[in-house]
């Protein structure tokens, strides 16, 4: 792959979302990103969904334009390959992404040791190194008693791993720093980045921990409904569902002048004491503008509706599931957007996959590639970048050391 990373080599010793996230979000913008896993496979190899043939789509999805290496972790020689391999010469070498326990020989001051400038970002659950996964993070901080419809009891996860997500994305941002660190000051170091501060900082960005703590308030659980302006869903004439957004007052505006309640928006705004300009009167008045505009939607189909609001320039969206967008998104399509392309994935088919979100003007943007077969680049990685010769790596199989492609 090429892209504005190209030159940057990072090793990923990594399980489950936010650290394989990290992985490719660099790959995809040109980095090399050798990923290593034991022999067979970690726990993520056979990771759901699968297809029928009990291919990972998981694995597929989250290690796009990455290098595998297998290797035998539980082997001290399998170890040593991984630390030299981490520490290899290089100018954009050096670079080492995990959430693995630090044990073997691959700890910071162990691989520091071998390279003075190494770069190692630990991804942990806690801040104090304790494990938590995205599953549990989120039940703590708060955000399964706002999630779900008005009225329910008890905590509604979120089927979004959204601090692994998060967690992923800051991993990557987080090498790129010490990376420029590095290259004005020569110093490597090691960089921690725990999922719940991922989380918590989110949270507190977005104003939910400064709420408890100013105001003494907790934020309510709103269903499908925007806090601290108006937004809603709903339901079209051929039984299908719509979200709509004002964050203006110029939308609200035209929202009612669209659905043709003008009239009706002003005698509630007078009746209610309302100024719905405001986003605090289009909250508080939201359960009176949803009985106001419902009976339009209810009378109008989903293209009638979404003619009317594009012409009155509304925020707005249909609800469809992940077939219906795949299938009738055009968004979703390389005709239309140059980040989605069709590629050949060994072992699964041909499908739809994205690169990056960026678009860089600098650079054109590295076209998505396959993720690798497990062990599929073992012998190039062993060559290429540790330079051993044809007879060492075919020593190092016979002793069941590494393995290629065919192991798995």
């Amino acid at each position: 792959m090429s892209g504005l990373l190209t030159g940057l080599r990072v090793v990923e010793g990594s399980a489950f979302v936010a650290a394989p996230l990290g992985g490719m979000t660099l790959a995809q913008m040109g980095a090399e990103v050798i990923r290593f896993d034991p022999i067979g496979g970690g726990v993520d190899h056979r990771r759901w969904p699968v297809t029928t043939a009990g291919e990972s789509l998981y694995w597929a999805g989250l290690n796009k334009g990455k290098r595998s290496f297998a290797v035998n972790t539980a082997d001290p020689r399998g170890r040593e390959l991984i630390a030299a391999l981490i520490t290899a010469p290089g100018e954009g070498g050096g670079l080492y992404l995990t959430n693995l326990p630090l044990r073997d020989g691959l700890g910071y001051d162990a691989l520091k040791a071998r390279r003075a400038d190494l770069i190692m970002l630990l991804i942990q659950g806690n801040p104090d190194g304790s494990t938590a996964v995205d599953y549990t993070v989120n039940a703590a901080l708060g955000f399964p008693f706002v999630t779900g419809p008005e009225g329910t009891e008890g905590p509604v996860n979120s089927v979004i791993p959204a601090w692994d997500f998060t967690c992923g994305l800051h991993a990557a941002i987080g090498l790129l720093a010490a990376e420029r660190h590095r290259r004005l000051s020569g110093e490597g170091q090691l960089v921690k980045l725990s999922l719940f501060n991922v989380g918590a900082a989110l949270a507190a960005a977005l104003g939910y921990t400064a709420e408890v703590e100013i105001n003494q308030a907790e934020r309510p659980r709103l269903g499908n409904a925007i806090f601290g302006t108006f937004g809603q869903d709903f339901g079209t004439k051929d039984g299908r569902r719509v979200m709509v957004a004002t964050v203006t007052a110029r939308h609200v505006e035209d929202l009612a002048r669209a659905a043709g309640i003008l009239e009706g928006l002003r005698a509630l705004e007078a009746k209610a004491g309302l100024d719905f300009r405001t986003d605090a009167d289009r909250y508080t008045g939201r359960a009176a503008l949803v009985a106001l505009l419902t009976p339009w939607f209810a009378a109008h189909t989903l293209d009638e509706v979404g003619a009317a609001l594009n012409k009155a320039g509304i925020l707005w969206g249909p609800y469809q599931s992940f077939g219906e967008m795949v299938r009738h998104d055009r968004r979703f399509t390389p005709a239309a957007n140059p980040m989605i392309a069709d590629i050949e994935q060994p072992g699964v088919g041909r499908y739809r996959v994205p690169g990056s979100p960026l678009e860089f003007g600098a650079a054109p943007r590295a076209a998505p590639g396959p993720a690798p077969r497990l062990g599929q680049d073992t012998d190039a990685i062993l060559a290429d970048v540790l330079g051993l010769s044809s007879a060492a790596i075919g020593k190092l199989h016979d002793q069941g050391v590494v393995a290629g492609a065919t192991a798995d």
